[in-house]
């Protein structure tokens, strides 16, 4: 064991955690108050940050109301903050149906995820086994890199 400590970098984390209810109207909702929270946080509504952060939560709420709906359930939206980076989770209660990345079967609809997958550095779906609920998540780059 060695005498010497190596200093940690402090990361400061932000976070916005709210749950709707899961109807078109929660999603639109939704989709405002990350706006208006990206905005709080510095991203004004036009930046390239704020709409793609935007974006994927719109779309991810719509996919949380459509595809993951259980009765007497909502939908939770959860935004962490970091350093060049802001993290969007989305949980829904049904945890029987994990989305998967494919080519849109008809024109109305089958593309967020497609869009999601483009927008986000990265994204993924975390099943909480035994759980009530999944989470998907995406990973949106705030900066591009130097």
């Amino acid at each position: 064991m060695s005498g010497e400590t190596q200093a940690q970098v402090a990361v400061t984390v932000r976070t916005f955690t709210q749950l709707y209810s899961s109807t078109p109207r929660g999603a639109r909702l939704a989709r405002r108050l990350v706006a208006h929270r990206m905005e709080a946080w510095g991203f004004a509504y036009d930046s390239e940050a704020s709409e793609n952060v935007t974006l994927v939560v719109a779309e991810l709420a719509a996919n949380a109301v459509r595809h993951g709906r259980v009765r007497g359930r909502g939908f939770r939206v959860r935004l962490l903050l970091g350093d060049g980076f802001v993290r969007v989770e989305v949980a829904d209660g049904r945890t029987d149906r994990l989305p998967v990345l494919q080519e849109p079967s008809d024109d109305e609809g089958g593309r967020g995820l497609l869009l999601v997958a483009a927008i986000a550095e990265r994204w993924g779906v975390e099943p909480r086994t035994g759980g009530a609920y999944k989470v998907v998540w995406a990973e949106v780059r705030t900066q591009r890199a130097a």
